[in-house]
């Protein structure tokens, strides 16, 4: 082929390639120009809705939504309650303060804070010049009661040998039963001195004097104080040691005076003692109030209210800490499931939706639970869509997203 012809078709061939390179780099631009289209559109709308996002609001994926489960705000039937604090204490009714009766020094302390007594048991015993005096007392009273008793069998024999008259014998029986009565004065007091009966039978029969007297418990139940220590002095009146029995205990309260009116002898009480650490499904304590103060305090504002309460397994301790639910009548109340209430910033929260897998994290004032109901005071209306199960789960995502 001559060099003419050749460079005739490589003229023709050069815009044929020309033209169809322009067409391959047109179709790869348009197509870059539409994937930067389609990410532009995908990647901002993702960006622009995080963004956008409240932080009191969380999304979550089509995949978790089954984990929250939601529910209307609906009216129930709930009793209106009062919350309170109070205390556990002793009651009063079963309390013995102990003392000695004589004037006399302590010679031995038999009885600790936290002991066990029964009715008769030594608690302290108390050594008196007064205790002695006593007792010889009782020793003369029993030799005079001796004296007169004799004295009438003689006179009953006189009176068969027709030597006195019956009047006699009248005046002798009465010195007798006026010496027993004055036997049997001593005896009680030496009684009430602490002195046992057998000490007394060996006064009487032996004249042993006692060297000291006991300080005995007059009823069972538990020394929950004590006051005494060996070698003091002890005065009649001094409360020695204070017996009580623990039993039945009552749970005091002090109730504001503006809800005083409110509150009725004979309403129910539930009480959490926080030491006891009862879980949720075990029954709280319950009770009934039992009194109502008359007067105010006038340091606290407040009226005393008290309850009482079976201990027979001795769990409350007096002056344990308690929290007393007063129940009032049943009424129809905004209500939401407990289990749907979150804490946040020591303030009661709960999950709104807003719309598909959307949340937001609602501000509520609720009253106490009762029943595993919380009554609606503020923040919601009836109907309002919550999530009843799963709000604490919801909480730490909204947590999560917020950090990322």
């Amino acid at each position: 082929m001559s060099s003419q012809h050749i460079s005739f078709l490589a003229g023709r061939t050069r815009p044929a390639t020309l033209v169809l390179s322009l067409a391959t780099a047109g179709l790869m631009a348009l197509s870059l120009t539409a994937c930067g289209k389609n990410e532009a559109a995908a990647v901002p709308a993702t960006a622009e809705s995080r963004a956008d996002l409240d932080p009191m609001e969380v999304l979550v994926s089509a995949d978790m939504a089954g984990n929250f489960k939601t529910a209307p705000v609906a009216l129930a039937d709930m009793a209106s309650l009062q919350e309170i604090a109070g205390r556990i204490e002793a009651n009063e009714r079963k309390v013995t303060r102990i003392g000695a009766a004589v004037t006399g020094r302590v010679t031995e302390v038999l009885a600790e804070t936290g002991d066990r007594v029964k009715p008769g048991q030594a608690l302290a015993r108390v050594a008196s010049p007064e205790l002695t005096t006593a007792q010889l007392a009782y020793m003369r009273a029993s030799a005079n009661a001796a004296l007169a008793e004799r004295s009438v069998e003689r006179a009953r024999q006189l009176i068969a040998a027709d030597v006195i008259g019956s009047a006699e014998l009248q005046r002798r029986e009465s010195e007798v039963q006026i010496a027993h009565a004055e036997l049997r004065a001593a005896g009680d007091q030496l009684k009430l001195m602490g002195l046992s009966g057998d000490a007394l039978t060996r006064l009487r029969g032996q004249g042993s004097v006692a060297p000291n007297a006991a300080i005995t418990a007059s009823s069972a139940g538990i020394v929950i104080e004590r006051q005494v220590s060996q070698g003091q002095v002890a005065q009649p009146g001094d409360p020695l040691f204070t017996v009580a029995d623990l039993s039945e205990v009552w749970v005091v309260g002090a109730l504001p005076e503006q809800m005083a009116r409110s509150v009725q002898v004979g309403q129910s009480v539930q009480i959490d003692v926080p030491a006891l650490g009862l879980s949720a499904e075990e029954a709280p304590i319950s009770g009934k109030i039992i009194y109502v103060g008359d007067t105010v305090a006038p340091d606290t504002r407040t009226v005393t209210i008290r309850t009482q309460v079976d201990n027979k397994d001795g769990a409350l301790k007096p002056q344990m800490l308690a929290t007393m639910r007063i129940l009032g009548r049943m009424e129809k109340t905004l209500a939401l499931p407990a289990a749907a209430v979150v804490r946040e910033n020591d303030k009661d929260h709960v999950y709104a939706k807003k719309a598909e897998n959307h949340y937001r994290l609602t501000p509520v004032e609720l009253g106490a639970a009762s029943g595993g109901q919380r009554p609606v005071l503020k923040g919601l209306s009836e109907g309002a869509q919550i999530v009843v199960d799963g709000a604490f789960h919801l909480n730490n995502e909204r947590k999560r997203a917020e950090l990322e």
